[in-house]
């Protein structure tokens, strides 16, 4: 089997999944892993498809159809995409959370913390609402990373540590 991954987006709309299902089905493809969110009004995700070698051609031209109501990217999954850190017997997984008060930058500053030591970020989600007592807005992430065996996790702890003193936000390792 050829793994494909998906990417999709689109303004929101009933039937926008079931859409792509029936493509994926129509050429024998598995629905195998996603991602799937409404933000402000636009459908977005990722799917994990895979698919016999010799219907990937027709699933990718019938995927085009969707043009007008999705964008659908698809993507070839390259045989050497598993040997990353998260592959690796000794490596391990950490979670992650911010919350504070909004503000430009605290996305790319935190995942530059984060890449400086080596980390692969799997998953993060973000979120920012109205503060409820304070006024203005709050900042909430949530992120899972994998951290090669070579990682010295106290230096990513004070570095995160510093972060947090430096942008005003709690940042909580576990």
């Amino acid at each position: 089997m050829t793994t494909l991954i998906l990417t999709v987006a689109g303004a929101d709309r009933p039937g926008l999944v079931s859409a792509v299902a029936d493509v994926v089905d129509a050429h024998s493809g598995n629905w195998e892993n996603s991602r799937l969110a409404e933000l402000a009004g636009t459908f977005a995700g990722v799917i994990e498809i895979s698919v016999a070698p010799d219907r990937v051609d027709d699933l990718r031209a019938a995927l085009g159809v969707l043009d007008g109501l999705l964008t659908v990217t698809v993507h070839a999954v390259t045989s050497n995409a598993g040997s990353d850190a998260s592959a690796s017997p000794t490596a391990q997984r950490i979670t992650l959370t911010v919350l504070g008060n909004d503000r430009p930058g605290i996305v790319r500053e935190v995942s530059g913390v984060l890449h400086a030591h080596a980390l692969s970020i799997e998953s993060m989600t973000t979120e920012t609402r109205d503060a409820a007592m304070a006024g203005g807005r709050l900042f909430e992430s949530s992120v899972t990373a994998t951290v090669p065996a070579s990682a010295d996790l106290d230096a990513l702890r004070a570095a995160l540590e510093r972060l947090a003193t430096e942008i005003q936000v709690d940042i909580t390792l576990d």
